[in-house]
């Protein structure tokens, strides 16, 4: 809200989510506001910090930014709640890699943890304990794992919580399917080559990850029990969610499903043959 002190705005948070943008700006606006000492009295309260690309590298000691124009340049004066520096985009922006390794070995950053798009660390304190991803794809073979899924849907009025948890567990394995394998494959003659499951690439159990569930329950009016259909619904998105994630992983845009591991390293070698070009 404008005008609210950002100290009350912070005390009611669980989460502080920053986004995207220019980190110097960012920092900038900051400091004017005071924001930052009202940052660190959030954290050492428990809030849990987080954020995306400039959202990121402001908890640390600093990164690289392109907030200075189309040469990125080192931002060295981060809230550095973290005392780390911190490279986003390692892979997916050319410059980011030598230049974060520049940077590092001249000493004008510290230590620094690198993620690529889609990619997150969890720290404990100052320290790192984990990094979390959504999907990994092997660059050799094209091969993409769908590593954390979770169906947020509406139903309505949930009458079988269990019932409904399964239909969307259920729905979401079939648009992972149709994501990375599932594929109708003719011959020149016209004639379906893969017509039976041998050789239609269905997902079984090991190709799946633990789908997670969130039940919204917004009732229908147009029914007695306010229910609403669950069935098919979350068959949709993963089709575009996973297709983000691919191309996050790989920095190639994906357009064509399935992303089929030949596909996906088609994809790869295309784009590494332009940049050798």
């Amino acid at each position: 809200m404008p005008n609210q002190p950002v100290d009350e705005a912070l005390g009611r948070a669980d989460v502080a989510w920053v986004g995207g943008g220019s980190v110097a700006n960012l920092l900038a606006c900051w400091r004017t506001h005071e924001v930052g000492a009202a940052m660190r009295d959030a954290w050492e309260r428990g809030v849990v910090l987080a954020g995306v690309s400039a959202g990121s590298i402001c908890w640390h000691a600093g990164g690289t930014t392109d907030s200075y124009g189309p040469e990125l340049r080192a931002v060295t004066d981060g809230l550095g709640l973290l005392p780390w520096g911190n490279g986003v985009h390692y892979d997916s922006e050319e410059q980011r890699r030598p230049l974060v390794h520049r940077l590092v070995g001249d000493a004008t950053l510290p230590r620094t943890y690198c993620t690529d798009d889609r990619v997150g660390i969890l720290y404990e304190g100052t320290e790192p304990v984990e990094v979390i991803t959504d999907i990994e794809v092997d660059p050799e073979t094209g091969a993409a794992r769908v590593l954390r899924y979770t169906v947020v849907q509406d139903a309505g009025k949930a009458v079988h919580p269990t019932y409904v948890e399964g239909q969307y567990q259920g729905g979401a394995a079939q648009g992972i399917g149709w994501a990375l394998n599932e594929e109708y494959i003719y011959g020149k003659d016209g004639r379906l080559q893969n017509a039976g499951f041998l050789d239609y690439r269905i997902p079984v159990c090991s190709d799946l990850p633990m789908i997670d569930t969130q039940i919204l329950e917004i009732p229908n009016p147009n029914h007695p029990y306010g229910v609403r259909g669950v069935g098919e619904t979350s068959i949709v998105p993963p089709l575009a969610a996973i297709a983000n994630a691919v191309s996050n992983a790989v920095g190639v845009r994906m357009t064509h499903i399935p992303m089929s591991p030949p596909r996906i390293l088609a994809a790869l070698e295309a784009s590494a043959g332009k940049h050798d070009a």
